[in-house]
């Protein structure tokens, strides 16, 4: 009994040197940046820590323009943004970011409509005209016209967008700009802008929160948080003109043209992308990664991770909604990893 007792006190002494061995190995890594991708961060960071318990990743969700401008400051070890960092904020930043895609996603155009649970299909005139402040009503005919038999209501819209700075709303832009030449001549595209019309809500979570709320509002959010709320959302007109719901199949078909021309820099654009089943409000989103790291522990950390997240990580894509890496992309990232010294 009394060796039992000491085997068992033995075990507990190696179990608690074991753990204040790998508490001293333990490399904390700090990350802020994109609500778009969000929930996939958050269930990767837990995964890897789970296989790798000497790394953990603490990401703060705030958007985009926050996760540059912590990037910028130096407070975080690497930032993640929805929309590419611009040449203007890469030569401002004073050192060498580099861009690596994780996932792909979408924003979806989500409403409340009291009565009214039918999917709407929304052309770039209308999405425009309703965040130009020029389509006010729910009846008004370029809202009515590509769907009849619906019974909208002569209804204000309440338009909902972001306060922050944020990705979401830069691929919103982006593609807004692309589509409506007024839209890019008085608003154009960024993580911030200056909106026309409509209220602010703080993150995806935050105009979530407002398209629940109110009635008969309209925003746009990425397609995870539509789901996770079930928060009604559309369809949209594409380049070729058909109408297109947000999917991991559409999403990758927007995708299919740039992964095959991707540039070296991987900062690319397919939003209103060619290709008949292509979901024209698609994006990639990328981890914003310094290009020299001078802690080597974290600098190994980091590209040990990134090499899981585009191998590994992907197959954790799809069951949260978002659309898997092109393996053309996989192929050129696990060669830029070796780009971090």
């Amino acid at each position: 009994m009394k060796n039992l007792k000491l085997i068992s006190v033995v075990a507990t002494l190696l179990t608690m040197a074991a753990v204040a061995v790998a508490q001293g190995n333990m490399v904390l890594l700090n990350a802020a940046g994109a609500t778009f991708p969000y929930p996939i961060y958050s269930k990767w960071f837990d995964a890897y820590h789970q296989s790798h318990p000497s790394v953990q990743i603490n990401y703060q969700s705030i958007g985009s323009g926050g996760g540059i401008r912590q990037l910028l400051d130096k407070t975080v070890d690497f930032g993640a943004s929805d929309g590419p960092m611009s040449d203007e904020q890469l030569n401002q930043a004073g050192f060498g970011i580099l861009h690596f895609p994780t996932v792909m996603g979408a924003d979806v155009p989500s409403y409340n409509i009291p009565g009214v649970s039918a999917t709407l299909k929304f052309t770039p005139d209308a999405l425009a005209g309703i965040f130009l402040g020029k389509i006010t009503k729910w009846n008004d005919p370029a809202i009515t016209g590509p769907n009849p038999g619906v019974n909208l209501p002569a209804d204000d819209i309440i338009v909902a967008h972001r306060s922050d700075g944020s990705g979401t709303t830069y691929i919103w832009t982006d593609y807004l700009s692309k589509v409506s030449q007024e839209w890019h001549d008085k608003v154009g595209k960024g993580t911030s802008v200056n909106w026309p019309v409509g209220q602010g809500g703080k993150g995806n979570e935050g105009v979530s929160g407002l398209l629940k709320q109110l009635p008969d509002s309209m925003g746009y959010v990425e397609l995870i948080y539509a789901i996770q709320n079930n928060i009604t959302y559309g369809e949209v007109r594409n380049a070729e003109g058909v109408f297109v719901k947000a999917s991991l199949a559409s999403v990758s078909a927007a995708a299919a043209g740039a992964a095959k021309a991707m540039p070296a820099d991987f900062r690319v654009s397919i939003t209103n992308a060619p290709g008949r089943d292509a979901y024209p409000i698609s994006s990639f989103t990328w981890l914003l990664i310094p290009e020299k790291i001078s802690d080597a522990t974290k600098r190994d950390a980091i590209k040990t991770f990134l090499k899981w997240m585009v191998t590994d990580g992907q197959r954790y894509c799809e069951g949260l909604d978002y659309a898997k890496l092109p393996s053309q992309v996989v192929a050129m990232e696990e060669k830029a990893v070796a780009k971090i010294q």
